[in-house]
């Protein structure tokens, strides 16, 4: 069974950072894409960004600019870089890895991130 765990959140004042992590129990090359979701109270769960085996990213357009995904294939870790951070960016973020052939999506726990001042 694939885990992914994440790590990285917390509170954060409007306009800072937080770096999140996801490390997979397997390789993440065998994963055709990876991302970050969120969810907020009251609200469904949208993507954030999402990265393929490839490299090839996108971005939900509220964070454009803002956040970087980006992985560490050694590591087998996906990282979302979160800057400029907003309130409206308060959620429990999901990590998120994809496998097309089996049609298999697999999901971590999530990380609470809270933008406030």
């Amino acid at each position: 069974q694939v885990q992914l765990v994440e790590s990285g959140g917390g509170l954060v004042q409007p306009g800072g950072s937080l770096r999140l992590s996801c490390a997979a129990s397997e390789r993440i090359f065998n994963f055709n894409t990876m991302g970050w979701y969120r969810q907020a109270p009251g609200k469904q769960r949208e993507l954030v960004a999402k990265i393929t085996s490839g490299g090839i990213t996108n971005y939900a357009d509220s964070v454009k600019g803002r956040f970087t995904i980006s992985r560490d294939n050694a590591k087998n870790t996906v990282y979302l870089q979160m800057n400029s951070l907003k309130p409206e960016d308060t959620a429990v973020y999901y990590c998120n890895a994809e496998r097309l052939i089996t049609r298999t999506a697999y999901w971590g726990q999530g990380t609470q991130v809270t933008v406030s001042s």
